[in-house]
């Protein structure tokens, strides 16, 4: 059998970690290879081997049937592999074309050929379907179009075997369906792909091949049409896993939030939360469902004191927080777990225990005489370590450090742990494991059940169904329905999100 690529017992370790044991990958020529493992697993550690990022303490590595040694990035984009990054790497005030020529860039004599770069990177985005602006600026983009962007940097260099690092992490699930799509373009071309992924249905819908790490080992590899999701799931976490979130029906009390004609803008001046009402009680989770872009981050931002309201009112238990600072609404007891984890939610140079008391470092027993208290800060950050199972050597540890979604557990368990009268949960499983996310799952429904108010804001439609009491359906700014999720299904919710109205009981088709 000819591989592209083999990656023989391969073993990387850091300071008081292994992080890949004697891993074995072989991957197929004009394959979707799919690599799957919890956080903190190893899959990007041993992508970032393969990448050149890292060097390996053991192992062999082989590149269409050569031996090689791959030291650095440039090697590695010498011997036609390319990587896209879980956090993409681009310049945000450089154009697209600008980004992709980066380090490669055609001249014509002393000066860049940014009109024959642009040409060139039109044409490779037209052979493969990309639909890339190539002088738009990357910071006017969506996610997902800067996603494309990083593929043809990759193409533009020539790369015939691409690591797409949880290339959907940030994506809508339209963004979803078109990139599938493009790998499957990008295979018919004659490419190789390998996809580091724990979403076990997009593996079933596109991967040939998947191998699986859990904890640093190798635990085997399966052919996709031979396996069920379930079979995946107990090799990524050694156990059955359930998919479906059981819960007692909810019991809402008083109002906690209470949301009248709010207004706010985007960066942009533009209105994106246009006259929302909105109400959360004790003990429900209310799921915000919605297309990317109808102002759930705005919303979310103008209610935890990150984004000014225009207009309108935000009730915390009948008291008014609109436009308060945001440490004021905390302190009047709003958590906040953001959908940008890395913008809003750690200080990526910090430690992970300083990142456990952003909000409460001020507070005994964090501070004592006006000093810091790093013990007590420490000790407390290790108890969150423990109880949501953060994968990190201590408390210690650089939070750049930790895996995505370590990183994740690490700011749910921050957030859960100061016992808020509202949760507001935005995106809280993005980059999650199906363990990680069942833990979560379960985790906020605990919180409805000692009678907290959940604000649930997800793109995963599933996650929305699964644990919401009440579904209200944005769009255009506004809500446009509430909904019981027993009463609907995603059809009907896709049509209320795309702006359909809700027919009522005994209304004709």
């Amino acid at each position: 059998m000819d591989y592209v690529i083999e990656m023989l017992d391969i073993r990387k370790e850091f300071p008081g970690i292994v992080a890949n044991n004697n891993i074995n990958l072989q991957v197929k020529k004009g394959e979707i290879h799919a690599l799957l493992g919890e956080n903190g697993a190893g899959k990007s550690t041993l992508m970032n081997v393969l990448f050149g990022i890292y060097q390996p303490e053991r192992g062999q590595i082989r590149v269409q049937g050569q031996d090689v040694n791959i030291t650095s990035p440039n090697i590695a984009n010498d011997l036609g592999i390319g990587m896209v990054h879980q956090h993409f790497m681009l310049v945000d005030t450089f154009t697209v074309t600008e980004n992709i020529v980066l380090g490669s860039e055609p001249k014509k004599g002393l000066k860049v050929d940014i009109a024959e770069a642009e040409k060139e990177v039109q044409r490779i985005s037209d052979q493969y379907g990309l639909k890339v602006d190539p002088k738009a600026l990357v910071r006017d983009i969506s996610v997902g179009m800067q996603q494309r962007v990083e593929i043809l940097k990759m193409l533009y260099r020539k790369a015939d075997i691409l690591i797409l690092d949880e290339p959907t992490a940030v994506l809508t699930p339209q963004e979803i369906d078109e990139l599938i799509s493009i790998m499957k373009s990008l295979v018919e071309e004659g490419k190789s792909i390998i996809l580091i992924t724990h979403k076990l249905n997009e593996i079933m819908a596109v991967a040939d091949r998947c191998t699986v790490i859990r904890r640093g080992e190798g635990i085997g590899t399966v052919n996709v049409n031979e396996t069920s999701t379930n079979e995946l799931a107990s090799m990524m976490v050694g156990r059955e896993v359930s998919f479906k979130t059981e819960k007692q029906p909810a019991a809402p009390k008083d109002v906690v939030l209470d949301i009248k004609n709010l207004v706010a803008k985007d960066n942009r001046d533009v209105d994106m939360v246009r006259g929302l009402d909105l109400q959360v009680k004790q003990g429900e989770i209310v799921g915000i469902a919605g297309v990317d872009g109808n102002g759930q981050s705005e919303l979310v931002e103008a209610i935890t004191g990150l984004r000014p309201s225009e207009d309108g009112e935000i009730l915390l238990n009948n008291q008014s927080i609109t436009n308060m600072k945001p440490r004021k609404i905390y302190e009047h007891g709003v958590a906040h777990i953001p959908q940008d984890r890395h913008k809003y939610g750690l200080v990526l140079d910090y430690s992970i225990g300083e990142n456990m008391v952003l909000q409460t470092y001020y507070q005994p027993p964090f501070t004592t005489y006006g000093r810091l208290n790093f013990n007590e800060i420490y000790n407390y950050a290790e108890r969150i370590i423990e109880e949501y199972d953060v994968r990190t050597p201590n408390s210690l540890t650089m939070a750049r450090s930790l895996s995505g979604g370590n990183q994740q557990k690490a700011i749910i368990g921050r957030e859960v742990d100061r016992s808020p009268d509202l949760l507001i949960a935005a995106q809280p499983t993005r980059g999650l494991d199906v363990g990680a996310i069942e833990f979560i799952h379960k985790k906020l429904i605990e919180e409805r059940d000692k009678g907290r108010a959940v604000l649930l804001v997800s793109f995963e439609l599933d996650e929305v169904m699964n644990l919401s009491d009440r579904i209200a359906v944005i769009y255009e700014g506004k809500i446009v329905a509430n909904v019981e999720p027993d009463e609907t299904d995603d059809q009907e919710l896709g049509l209320l999100m795309a702006g359909s109205q809700r027919q009522k009981v005994g209304e004709p088709q």
